[in-house]
């Protein structure tokens, strides 16, 4: 996966890295490599017009926590959607994962590996210079952006018929998903 290098200094997070309890065991097994699917898939309920989230989280090709729920709150853009609530929960979520690792003995190797297929999304949480400019998506952006400059995290883009969150925040049939479902059950 191409890896762009941003320095996160002049940003408001300088000196940010992933806050590691002290009372952790000692390491034991084989690393664990992480990666996340996130989705929102906006106007999802038509009676409250409100939109689902959708994570997904595997360890080493496996799939080991989905998550999948109505939003709280309406959003009228698709940005704020997947942001306000899909980034920031999956962001929420890997760190607890990673946590949760270390407290079984386990040793998490290097970030996270988080995928969105917003393309906006994922540019502006991933590079320092990005601006935002709805102050209700603020809190939300800067927990998810603090963690890609804390290297808990790296964002990247996918493309919406690979997003395999897909199944958790879309009305699907199965054979239409079959096909994403295989690879992620049988590989």
């Amino acid at each position: 996966i191409p890896k762009k290098e941003y320095s996160w200094s002049v940003a408001c997070y300088p000196g940010a890295k992933e806050p590691i309890p002290d009372d952790m065991p000692c390491h034991l097994g084989k690393e664990v490599v992480t990666t996340s699917f996130m989705d929102a898939n906006l106007y999802h309920d038509l009676i409250s017009s409100r939109s689902v989230t959708g994570c997904l989280h595997i360890f080493n090709k496996t799939p080991i926590d989905w998550f999948s729920k109505l939003q709280s709150t309406v959003e009228t853009a698709t940005f704020g959607s997947k942001y306000v609530v899909a980034a920031r929960t999956c962001t929420k979520q890997i760190i607890d994962l990673r946590n949760t690792l270390r407290y079984l003995g386990m040793p998490v190797k290097g970030e996270s590996f988080m995928f969105g297929d917003n393309k906006s999304v994922v540019n502006t949480a991933s590079t320092p210079h990005a601006k935002l400019t709805k102050w209700h998506n603020m809190l939300s952006y800067h927990k998810t952006r603090e963690a890609i400059a804390a290297r808990i995290t790296h964002f990247h883009h996918v493309m919406g018929k690979l997003n395999l969150v897909d199944i958790l925040s879309k009305h699907w049939n199965m054979p239409s998903m079959w096909d994403m479902l295989q690879p992620l059950l049988f590989w």
